[in-house]
């Protein structure tokens, strides 16, 4: 690794974070929302350097440097809403509590990270999530000070991983996931990532986070989207 690597993808993340063009039309809320009735939440967007594990793939965009990630966890398989899936770390906004403090309190109570070597680059605008009726906040982060992190409470969490970047954008691991339910279908980005034994599929309101990121920074790679992957 050297330090411009990082650097430039970090530089990139702050620009991103004061575009007013991002992240645009909202196209990945399955649903309809209640508006009178949503609640706020914030979910903790977190890139950092990796540890001790490269990608495997070597990305096309200068800025992924190979040690580049991004902090997801697989939810508890027992929750009640989103089960079992790939999220960023984060929930509901407590009263009174703004949303870049509800991201990292979220993010300390499910993965145990040091808040304090978090920086903190900016907020997205409120996306809907219909599925769950939440309108959440993106907050946009750099990993300045890395920490451990591990599963804190397994009925909330069952795995916490830092996903390499250059492997999300890797076309042989993208795929457009097709959900039917009452009628209606609904397709969007996936992310098939590997996490020693495991592997995680990334979609969802996640994914469309990540993909849309990817996009406007000029990360994505170009994919066959019409690998679909049925849910």
């Amino acid at each position: 690794m050297t330090t411009s690597e990082p650097a430039s993808a970090r530089a990139q993340l702050e620009g991103l974070a004061r575009d007013p063009a991002f992240p645009g039309p909202w196209p990945y809320a399955r649903g309809a929302m209640s508006a009178a009735a949503a609640r706020p939440a914030a979910v903790l967007v977190l890139f950092g350097v990796l540890d001790d594990l490269a990608a495997d793939h070597v990305a096309q965009s200068q800025a992924l440097a190979p040690d580049l990630d991004v902090l997801l966890l697989a939810r508890a398989t027992t929750l009640s809403t989103h089960a079992g899936q790939v999220a960023f770390p984060g929930g509901r906004v407590e009263p009174g509590e703004g949303v870049v403090d509800a991201a990292l309190r979220e993010a300390t109570e499910e993965t145990g990270l040091d808040a304090g070597g978090v920086e903190v680059l900016g907020t997205f605008a409120e996306l809907p999530m219909p599925v769950s009726n939440h309108v959440v906040t993106p907050v946009l982060a750099w990993w300045a000070r890395p920490s451990p992190v591990r599963v804190v409470d397994h009925a909330e969490s069952a795995h916490v991983f830092r996903a390499p970047v250059a492997d999300l954008v890797d076309p042989a691991r993208r795929v457009t996931t097709v959900v039917r339910r009452g009628g209606n279908t609904w397709r969007g980005p996936g992310f098939q990532v590997h996490d020693g034994d495991v592997t995680h599929l990334v979609w969802g309101f996640t994914a469309g986070i990540l993909d849309t990121m990817f996009d406007h920074l000029g990360w994505t790679e170009p994919w066959d989207r019409g690998r679909e992957l049925e849910l």
